[in-house]
């Protein structure tokens, strides 16, 4: 299986690019902050995306191509298998922060290495719009966390609350560039 890392354009990237994505994680256990201490919690759904949802991400990934974000994909072939969004708006206090706005690899290929070769792919080019650190709302998943922490990823040092707000279960973090 050879994967390649692409930027993603209209030239590869369209509005039905996600059709063949599997977007499914079965999830038991969650990470949620009780008392300011960070416990695991059974929190039992499946996350399961339609081709109607994967058509409406397809259509905001293709928004962004013409600006303010930076989209990687993961090929394998002509199949887009995973892909990854950087926002390029400095955020924080200091200006340390760009935002890891989107983050995913179809199911068939987790634990591969695609999602890390996406990540340093988004940290490049988040260090080279000047940022020191991305900053992560985080699936509270047991799964995805254990992922993030794999990639280097930390509790947030600074909460950027418009972001905390749109998803109140998740977890922020951030990985030092």
């Amino acid at each position: 299986m050879e994967i390649r890392i692409e930027r993603l354009t209209e030239d590869n990237f369209n509005s039905h690019s996600l059709d063949n994505f599997i977007r499914h994680q079965v999830v038991t256990e969650c990470l949620r902050n009780v008392d300011g201490n960070w416990i695991l919690l059974p929190v039992s759904f499946v996350e399961e995306w339609s081709l109607d949802k994967c058509r409406e991400e397809a259509s905001a990934i293709a928004n962004n191509l013409y600006g303010g974000m930076i989209d990687y994909g993961a090929f394998e072939g002509t199949d887009l298998i995973g892909y990854i969004t950087v926002g390029t708006k400095r955020l924080g206090t200091k200006g340390q922060y760009v935002q890891l706005v989107t983050f995913q690899v179809s199911e068939p290929f987790r634990g591969m290495g695609v999602g890390r070769k996406l990540f340093e792919k988004a940290a490049g080019a988040a260090k080279g719009h000047g940022a020191k650190k991305l900053y992560i709302s985080a699936h509270s998943s047991k799964e995805s966390q254990a992922a993030y922490k794999a990639l280097g990823c930390v509790h947030a040092e600074e909460i950027i609350p418009w972001i905390a707000d749109e998803e109140p279960f998740d977890v922020q973090m951030e990985y030092v560039l």
